[in-house]
């Protein structure tokens, strides 16, 4: 049954909230489990859809898990692949998943993927992917929608990526890590989702250097060097930035828990710029408050370390109020501005003329329906409703529950009008992930 938000607008937001475990990280760190022979354990794993499904390819490919939703921890058990075929019934509802392919590749010299299809935020092709394997030694054939990949052993290389491709470069750097030599990725992507990929691996047994920079040094491992261990996922910088916009958006304050501030300097920067007020309270925690209308800014959507795309929907949504006219250039997606149809339905002023949007500030947003298109419009549209004035409701919350874990009742915490219901009344998200080892 379909499930919506309803959110009452105008409250202010106040008091705390606790970042979960990087989305975008912990998928590729349990792609990685399969390296091992063994157990690995992961803690600090957020309770989303997309983790489910990155569960069920895991375990279709014969590995075992237990998912502790208390504990937030997952352990793995790798010590039997049964099948090197990652389904395009899985595959398809979360590209992510297309990361087991340097994974397989490095376990078993052999991999089956489906292709992942289309994106609703643009073209996310895979070229530098097969290219990379190609160059290590696989041989490789797409036919019938699946990549087939296949080598007698993979032997490292020098590997330039046209785009630092943050999945190409952690599939490459999969493969790399059982390769013989020494694989260089150059013009590697440098998030620090990459760079948590490569703590982790390091932490099994492989040997990566120059993750967080543009080029990556893999000195290929035997595979008895890897071995059973147990890692903890850095914050999620993108659901952090989430929360600060949510603040500053209702003029509220509050401190927000368990977030490295050095993975959002750009985008602070930006908030301060705004208007915003961003005060570090610990190492982990940040307080962040606004008290007057904000400013509009202009910002460019660009790799890390710059403007995320990610936080591109939700910046919107601070402009379409703020005092003057800001405009946004995405340079990463040509499809990334599907949130615009419906923060003008909540009365905002936007013009949009290709990869730009020109976002006039409006005294204020007035609720109405509106649907989530993809995970961070879903997101930025939650926001404009807790700033519009009357009831707005969200439709599609599949796609926010992809990457935001308990979403609503965290709002709620801080003071958020906001509630799940489907034609039935009002529902609790209490989506459950099981395995057995």
């Amino acid at each position: 049954m379909a499930e919506r938000f309803r959110i009452q607008g105008g409250e202010t937001l106040r008091g705390e909230v606790s970042v979960g475990g990087a989305k975008n990280a912990v998928l590729k760190l349990l792609a990685a489990t399969i390296l091992v022979k063994g157990k690995t354990k992961i803690y600090n794993v957020p309770h989303l859809t997309d983790v489910d499904i990155m569960l069920n390819v895991l375990s279709d490919l014969g590995a075992k898990y237990i998912y502790d939703k208390h504990e937030k921890s997952v352990e793995v058990d790798a010590s039997n692949i049964t099948s090197i075929t990652a389904k395009y019934e899985l595959v398809s509802k979360m590209r992510a998943s297309f990361i087991i392919l340097g994974a397989l590749m490095s376990r078993c010299k052999e991999a089956i993927v489906a292709l992942p299809g289309g994106c609703a935020i643009g073209e996310r092709r895979v070229d530098f992917h097969i290219k990379g394997l190609e160059a290590l030694g696989a041989k490789i054939k797409i036919e019938n929608g699946y990549v087939h990949a296949k080598a007698s052993k993979l032997v490292g290389a020098d590997i330039y990526l046209d785009i630092p491709s943050v999945g190409a470069t952690e599939n490459l750097m999969l493969a790399g890590v059982l390769a013989e030599g020494a694989t260089r990725i150059q013009n590697a992507a440098q998030e620090p989702e990459i760079v948590d990929l490569a703590n982790f691996l390091n932490t099994i047994g492989a040997d990566i250097s120059g993750a967080g920079t543009s080029e990556i040094l893999i000195n290929g491992v035997k595979p008895e060097n890897l071995h059973s261990a147990e890692y903890t996922t850095i914050p999620d910088r993108i659901e952090a930035g989430t929360f600060m916009a949510a603040v500053v958006a209702t003029k509220g304050k509050a401190i927000i828990k368990n977030v490295f501030p050095a993975h959002l300097t750009f985008f602070n920067d930006k908030l301060i710029k705004m208007g915003a007020n961003i005060k570090l309270v610990e190492p982990t925690t940040i307080e962040v408050s606004c008290k007057n209308r904000l400013q509009s800014i202009n910002f460019v959507t660009q790799p890390y370390p710059g403007f995320p795309t990610d936080l591109q929907a939700i910046a919107m949504t601070l402009l379409t109020t703020a005092n003057g006219v800001g405009i946004i250039t995405e340079s990463l997606y040509e499809n990334r501005f599907m949130q615009v149809p419906d923060l003008r339905r909540m009365g905002a002023d936007i013009h949009q003329d290709r990869n730009h949007a020109i976002v006039k500030g409006v005294k204020n947003l007035t609720g109405a329906t509106v649907a989530a298109s993809d995970l961070r419009a879903g997101a930025a549209l939650v926001i404009a409703g807790l700033m519009a004035n009357g009831e707005t409701i969200v439709e599609k919350l599949h796609h926010i529950d992809r990457g935001y874990e308990e979403f609503e009742h965290k709002l709620t915490n801080m003071g958020a009008k906001i509630r799940r219901y489907d034609d039935t009344g009002e529902v609790n998200f209490a989506q459950e992930i099981r395995g057995s080892i």
